[in-house]
């Protein structure tokens, strides 16, 4: 998130679209709530289902499941032909008036994709700037160039007209404009719009871009670095942003530094690549910095025994062109590539898409470690439906863990928050905090590299493990010790200058902690397991433990409430909430303020801010230091465009000949995937799958609920798996509420309770009449009545009903990222048990 929870207070108009946080993230509703209660906020959820959300909003419009790109760029097409934007902000803050090659084309001029697509991958040559001799872009300040960003702009969503966004969505007409009016009304200095999303954005073959076209939206109406404003990823996980931060992604190294590739073999190559340059004056490039970063990891990882070259050499590169996201992994262990498997606090079985291939690939692998407080679908995976233990190679071991109240840690939420949680009990039974089980385990390979030797052993032999003691056989785990070494160290005596006041020198005695990120070294005198946490601890201690309320700007910064990354910086991007000359655009909502007598910036912890007409763009993080409307580092096109889902019930797509994203990994494809990877709907319709499924969750659990399913009151609320259709659907398949139906897919089939609601209603789309069900994701085998138990089994005090909903869900996913698009596949509903 660009902002936090608290500051959803302060937004006048508030857009739920993609989540559902009534719902889902309840605690977030007390301060949309506040913002309705003390400022008039309006809030607008759109959503193929009338969600809770919708009926706490005060306009509510449905759309088609996957067509949420259509709806947004006809949202940017009324914005600019109604001059809706912030025109100061757009021009002296974004990318619009850089100069774009003349050789790109449009989809709109080239059969529905941009120019240099070759066998579903682009070559971007010709979206590339215009560059003068001196190798720094070219621009029109005036926005009149034909090349510029803001006419391509202009040029690309003109064909998203509100006929052709209403025939493509299925949302009426008047709801569109209605929605588009309130939500572009925040384009003005004196107010501030926010959009909440979750994964009903991000769970699409377009889900980068579904999200990119709204931050551009919230470009073009100035909603970015300003109190009330930004794009709120709703995390559907208390530490997903924390574990994201740390590098739990297979392409990034923690602080989002790239993972680097074969073809870098030496650490000057990789710094090289990925450190951004830039011929842009004004622009800070903070990324120059990218050597302190690398040096201080591979400190924090080796230590100062290795050098800094030895250390990046023992470290796993990525094969070049490889990709080992979620998908891969699982189509790859299918084909038995993978010798064993740990799955640490999670379910695959029920939670990865095309449920019944991950079934079959765990099957694969000689042994699977099942890390977890309870038995789960993955680790009694050989004896569930359709499996025969007799065919199954695979041996399974379970290590029970210590829950979040049985340890003590960080968390970052949301709102990049890291707070600190603390041992409430013991930890029950055999079981261990997941700090102890790992030190074990790492100990004993490091013993069997020592004794045996290895490929790559000084990876293991020589890494540094300062996290606890050993008493007795055993080794106790200390957090505390790993966030001191996430923040960093000085580990040598070393001078040096202040890097904001120069000609100021600071020394430092080794074993210091590095006060921020701003004084690493590149040259291996300090450490920091993640630079962007440098900071969080300090000589007062560990800043996620302070509690402090105090808020002197009334925005609910409270700035002495726990810790907040970059540098306890509670809204990123805020140089962009001050013009030029550093006033604030709104000054009743002012997140920084230019103190002229004391010569520096109060409030929020300033991000980009220069001083007061320097010219310095407030967007640090980019090379040529503004936002970017057009964005050419992407997969599948530098503008989202419209792409209708890989399985979908329109026989084309309204806006171009391009059906589905051209940019996509296809398991079907001979040689990709395997002979499980099916689909239905791509080319032409299917009969027998007519209608549109979603997955979503609901208030009572969590995720595949493993930790909740097991609890008999949550499992009394919500005790099995369901169908939500519409009152119309259900006449049609003569079904009423309570009914017993299968839902099915070219993949696999799940039985559910019929729930049929107003809350669906059918979708005008073209002149057809369209259906769309939905299905929570929670549920699984392990906690039903007539599962196979074995003496000792545990047995849940309420049994729930039905399996998982990924057995319906298909292999594939985002151009960009590969997440699974879950939100949007084509199903079949039918009454009875089939």
């Amino acid at each position: 998130m660009t902002n936090h929870w608290v500051d959803f207070k302060n937004a006048d108009v508030i857009l739920i679209m993609g989540s559902n946080p009534a719902s889902n993230h309840p605690v977030s509703w007390k301060w949309i709530q506040e913002a309705v209660d003390k400022r008039g906020a309006k809030i607008i959820c759109v959503d193929p289902r009338f969600t809770q959300s919708a009926a706490k909003a005060h306009l509510y419009a449905p759309l088609r499941s996957g067509t949420d790109i259509a709806f947004l760029g006809g949202m940017i097409k009324y914005i600019l032909d109604n001059k809706l934007y912030f025109a100061e902000y757009v021009k002296n803050y974004t990318n619009a008036s850089f100069l774009v090659n003349p050789d790109l084309k449009l989809p709109g001029e080239n059969n529905g994709v941009f120019s240099g697509l070759t066998d579903g991958k682009y070559d971007k040559g010709t979206w590339s700037y215009q560059k003068g001799p001196d190798d720094v872009i070219k621009k029109d300040p005036t926005l009149s160039d034909p090349h510029c960003v803001f006419q391509l702009l202009k040029k690309h969503y003109s064909r998203y007209t509100p006929d052709v966004v209403s025939r493509i969505t299925g949302t009426p007409k008047d709801k569109l404009l209605e929605v588009y009016k309130l939500y572009a009304s925040t384009g003005k200095p004196n107010k501030a719009g926010v959009d909440l999303y979750a994964m009903g954005w991000t769970q699409h073959t377009v889900g980068t871009q579904n999200i990119r076209t709204m931050c551009m939206i919230q470009l073009l109406l100035g909603n970015i670095g300003i109190a009330g404003g930004g794009v709120a990823a709703m995390r559907g996980e208390s530490n997903v942003q924390g574990s994201t931060d740390h590098g739990l992604l297979f392409h990034i190294w923690p602080g989002y530094l790239g993972t680097p590739t074969g073809s870098l073999a030496t650490l000057k190559d990789f710094i090289e690549k990925r450190t951004p340059k830039t011929k842009e004056k004004d622009s800070l490039n903070w990324w120059k910095n990218t050597p302190k970063y690398v040096a201080g990891f591979l400190r924090s990882m080796y230590g100062s025994d290795m050098t800094l070259e030895d250390a990046y050499e023992a470290l796993p590169k990525l094969d070049d062109g490889a990709n080992y996201s979620w998908l891969t992994i699982f189509d790859q262990m299918y084909k038995g590539k993978f010798t064993g498997f740990f799955a640490w606090g999670m379910n695959p079985a029920c939670s990865g898409a095309h449920s019944n291939k991950v079934r079959q690939a765990l099957g694969k692998v000689d042994w699977m470690v099942n890390v977890n407080l309870f038995d789960n679908e993955t680790g009694s995976f050989w004896r569930g439906p359709g499996m025969d233990p007799s065919k199954i190679k695979t041996e399974v071991f379970m290590l029970p863990c210590a829950s979040s109240v049985e340890k003590e840690g960080s968390i970052a939420n949301s709102g990049r928050l890291q707070q600190w949680r603390y041992k409430a009990i013991p930890y029950y039974g055999d079981s261990k905090p997941d700090g102890d089980i790992m030190s074990e385990i790492f100990f004993k390979v490091k013993k069997l590299y020592e004794k045996q030797g290895g490929p790559n052993a000084a990876a293991i032999t020589k890494m540094t493990w300062p996290y606890g003691k050993h008493e007795g056989k055993e080794f106790h785990y200390e957090p505390r010790k790993v966030a001191a070494e996430i923040n960093g160290f000085f580990l040598e005596d070393k001078t040096v200058e202040n890097p904001t006041k120069k000609g100021e020198f600071k020394s430092f005695k080794k074993g210091d902690l590095v006060p921020t990120f701003a004084w690493l070294q590149d040259d291996g005198s300090t450490s920091s397991g993640c630079w962007i946490y440098c900071g969080s601890v300090s000589e007062k201690g560990i800043l996620p433990m302070r509690r402090g309320q105090a808020d002197p700007t009334g925005l609910g910064l409270y700035s002495e409430w726990a810790w907040s990354w970059p540098v306890n910086r509670r809204i990123i991007y805020n140089g962009a909430s001050v013009d030029l000359n550093g006033k604030p655009w709104d000054p009743s909502r002012a997140v920084i303020t230019w103190d002229a007598k004391e010569e520096k910036w109060k409030g929020d912890v300033p991000d980009g801010a220069g001083n007061p007409g320097k010219g310095r763009p407030p967007f640090i993080m980019k090379p040529d230091g503004v936002a970017s409307l057009y964005g050419p580092g992407l997969a599948d096109g530098p503008f989202p465009e419209h792409y209708e889902p890989l399985e979908c019930p329109v026989e084309k797509n309204l806006l171009s000949p391009q059906k589905n994203n051209p940019a996509i990994k296809r398991f079907d494809k001979e040689g990709v995937g395997s002979d499980m990877d099916v689909y239905s709907g791509v080319g032409t319709c299917d009969p027998r799958f007519p209608f549109i499924c979603s997955t979503y969750r609901v208030s009572e659990h969590w995720q595949t609920g493993v930790l909740t399913r097991w609890c008999p009151w949550l499992a009394e609320m919500q005790p099995g798996m369901f169908v939500e259709m519409s009152q119309e659907l259900a006449k049609m398949r003569g079904i009423e509420t309570g009914d017993k139906c299968t839902v099915s897919t070219a993949r696999g089939k799940v039985v559910c309770t019929a729930i049929v609601t107003p809350r669906f209603k059918p979708f005008d789309i073209d002149g057809n009449e369209i259906h769309e069900i939905g299905i929570p994701w929670h549920f699984g085998w392990i906690t039903t009545k007539d599962r196979p138990f074995n003496k000792g089994d545990k047995v849940a005090e309420v049994f729930t009903t039905g399996d998982a909903a990924n057995l319906l869900t298909p292999t594939i996913g985002d151009a960009n990222t590969m997440i699974p698009e879950s939100k949007a596949f084509m199903a079949n509903v039918v009454k009875g048990v089939k």
